[in-house]
């Protein structure tokens, strides 16, 4: 495996939740102001628990991905829906959260891989809805960053 920085070499993420961390360097085509061309995003995607730890990196999610996530999770916090997925065009990355149960747990699972051809990982989570607040906040601020483009 090549020189992969550890996410402590990376500096804090832009999304973390649980065992997942997400940095966002820039846009794929920066010039380009298309709703979809204009809004993919380069990510590195981690999620690691107890012994593993698995990378994918690229233009892996859009600008919209990230918005649409946030605004779902919202609407998890209030009760209006019962599961959110992040699920990009790219098959790379994946991230759901649904209810557990009526007291404000979720199981939240976590698919990622840097080949999709090849390799499936998967990971799992609980989580509460103390977690929610913070994954509204930082898909905000990550919209904030990179808004969408070519609306």
């Amino acid at each position: 495996m090549g020189n992969i920085p550890s996410p402590e070499q990376r500096g804090e993420p832009a999304l973390k939740i649980a065992g997942f961390q997400l940095w966002v360097t820039n846009r794929q085509f920066p010039d380009l102001n298309e709703y979809y061309d204009g809004n993919w995003l380069l990510v590195a995607a981690h999620c690691g628990e107890e012994g593993s730890s698995i990378w994918a990196e690229g233009a892996l999610l859009l600008a919209q991905d990230i918005v649409g996530f946030g605004k779902n999770c919202e609407k998890l916090l209030k009760g209006e829906v019962k599961t959110v997925t992040l699920e990009p065009p790219e098959p790379n990355l994946r991230i759901e959260i649904k209810a557990a149960d009526t007291l404000g747990h979720f199981q939240m699972e976590v698919q990622i891989t840097p080949n999709h051809l090849t390799q499936e990982h998967r990971f799992e989570f609980e989580i509460d809805q103390s977690y929610l607040p913070s994954i509204i906040e930082q898909c905000e601020k990550l919209a904030a960053r990179f808004p969408v483009r070519g609306v």
